[in-house]
């Protein structure tokens, strides 16, 4: 090939016509030889071929390919006269080389120009639209699809349905979907994914039985979606089933599945497997070692196990980015594990290869803050370039939680004049500060400003935040109302009844003791403890024959076989 080129760019001009420059650029097209056919742009342009469109068209393509949208930009501004390829060649470059606003701009100019565009160049806008998050814009090229004759090409309406499905309408997706005469392996893949992404397991499983049924053969990107549908519902036998179909089809093989796999297995508790499949024929890499990092970071069991992995892909030079350094740190999390929490910090700023994005910064604010190291945890908070409200709410969580209230009700100040709009879970941590600090009158405070100020649907953790403040105060009667005005008396948590059960003994309230005991025990009744405390209610009360035979119930349930304790150290 390159010697093909050199004889080119020497021959003489009159020896030379374009379909010689088209071959040459045709073979460069199979190839990876960036210099050969820019000499050959060159060359060409020297020989009088600057105004040849099919050349210009087959050079913008080229330049794409290579990555080099800007100059095949400038080739496009220069070209005196365009048609729908050259724009289509231009459009498609931007959104593939992810210029997305630029590929947006250049549709809109070419809507100016006296040019219709075709099934390629709308799939390519459309694409653009759809990583842009314009679903206006979106929906306004899809209007000119409709009017024009490109509604049933199969391009234009499978990236019609991956806009839509990013967007989150996926009433939207459905009725396009059932309305495409002609579907193939991708439009399934899209709405099966796009149910899977919006949390409609079910749907997705549905329409994966309506795929096979068609006769359509799955693929990876089927099974991917599928896995994560399953994940969401917690089911582990659905994720075995897939597998062993998976194998059936032929795809046991493939990375990118047993990638899948790995995580779905992780989430879903089945560790043994994941751990079967990672140590299996596959060349690990970043992704399958964050699936099965983030799978033990959810169980405590296998701590040892996640920090072997890490250590080993250290050793081994493996790629290590922003998002194994949280499973790894939300490890340290669980094990309370501060002197292994910095080390992983200190490792990650000494690397180039991880990104403190917000994720990373959140991860350790909580960490810090979970493990005592509150000095530390505003540190990480201050040095944060950009802030969402989860990193608020963690560094308020964690004044919370040691009982500096104050500094708590400060920062949330803070965060409300910064722009940023706290979510349920910033209440709930506000609330545990005043439950644990008894600050009664602020809670309340803070209470009505979620509902009033911030249209905040108080959950159940809110309400058993405000009952185990007001019983900590020593107002029962106003607690127990608030329990009964809520969503019925069996809507609070069993440890909110505890709580509640504690403060009622506490404060002498024999009365709503004997309720909080006996609702315990009707939402427990295999838990020891709820029959002791209510034995002791009686007890307390004098009624001897009701707390003896309580602990006889105790006996004859089977609940007093306690578990043996056991220490996770070793």
């Amino acid at each position: 090939m390159a010697a093909y080129g050199e004889n080119l760019i020497v021959s003489k001009p009159y020896l030379l016509d374009p379909y010689f420059y088209l071959k040459a650029l045709k073979l460069c097209s199979h190839q990876n030889v960036e210099k050969q056919f820019v000499l050959i742009h060159g060359n060409s342009v020297t020989n009088g071929f600057v105004s040849n469109l099919q050349l210009n068209n087959s050079l913008i393509n080229l330049y794409v390919r290579q990555g080099d949208v800007k100059h095949a930009r400038k080739l496009f501004d220069r070209m005196p006269k365009r048609d729908v390829g050259s724009w289509t060649a231009m459009i498609s470059g931007y959104s593939q080389r992810g210029y997305h606003r630029d590929a947006f701009l250049l549709f809109k100019q070419m809507r100016g120009e006296p040019v219709r565009a075709n099934d390629f160049t709308y799939g390519s806008v459309l694409k653009s639209c759809k990583d842009l998050g314009c679903l206006r814009e979106g929906m306004q090229i899809h209007g000119c699809v409709e009017k024009g004759k490109f509604a049933g090409y199969l391009v234009v309406r499978s990236a019609l349905l991956c806009l839509y499905a990013k967007c989150g309408k996926m009433e939207d997706v459905r009725l396009l979907f059932d309305s495409m005469k002609q579907r193939d392996l991708c439009s399934w893949n899209i709405v099966i994914n796009g149910y899977a992404s919006s949390a409609c397991a079910d749907t997705s499983f549905g329409l994966f039985q309506m795929m096979l049924v068609e006769g359509k053969k799955p693929d990876c990107y089927t099974f991917e979606s599928l896995f994560r549908a399953s994940v969401q519902v917690k089911c582990l036998e659905m994720v075995s089933e897939l597998h062993g179909f998976a194998i059936k089809m032929g795809l046991e093989e493939s990375h990118a599945l047993i990638r899948s796999l790995i995580d779905a297995y992780g989430k879903c508790g089945s560790l043994v497997n994941a751990r079967k499949l990672f140590e299996g024929p596959m060349r690990r890499d970043l992704v399958s070692c964050t699936a099965l990092i983030t799978g033990f970071a959810q169980q405590n069991n296998f701590t040892s196990d996640a920090f072997d992995i890490f250590k080993e892909m250290i050793l081994m030079r493996t790629k290590i980015d922003e998002i194994l350094v949280s499973s790894i740190l939300k490890i340290c999390i669980n094990i309370a594990s501060t002197s292994i929490g910095r080390q992983i910090h200190c490792f990650a700023l000494k690397s180039s290869q991880i990104r403190f994005d917000v994720a990373l910064s959140n991860s350790l604010i909580d960490m810090y803050a979970k493990s005592g190291e509150i000095e530390d945890a505003v540190l990480a908070f201050e040095e944060m370039e950009e802030k969402d409200v989860r990193s608020w709410t963690s560094l308020i969580s964690g004044y919370g939680r040691h009982g500096n209230v104050k500094k708590a009700i400060d920062l949330f100040n803070r965060m409300e004049q910064e722009g940023t709009k706290p979510n349920d879970v910033t209440f709930l941590a506000l609330l545990s500060a005043c439950s644990h600090t008894g600050e009664t009158e602020l809670g309340w405070k803070i209470f009505n400003a979620m509902i009033n100020k911030y249209g905040i649907k108080a959950r159940e953790e809110h309400l058993s935040c405000i009952v185990d403040m007001l019983a900590r105060g020593g107002n029962l009667e106003e607690a127990y109302e608030l329990i009964r005005s809520g969503n019925g008396i069996t809507s609070l948590s069993s440890s909110a009844w505890g709580a509640f059960l504690d403060a009622c003994r506490r404060h002498g309230n024999i009365q709503l003791s004997e309720v909080a005991a006996a609702q315990l025990l009707s939402m427990e009744p295999k838990k020891p403890v709820n029959y002791i405390n209510l034995a002791s209610v009686y007890a307390d009360t004098g009624e001897w024959d009701k707390a003896l035979k309580t602990r006889r119930l105790m006996k004859e349930s089977g609940s007093c076989n306690k578990a043996p304790g056991y220490s996770i150290v070793y």
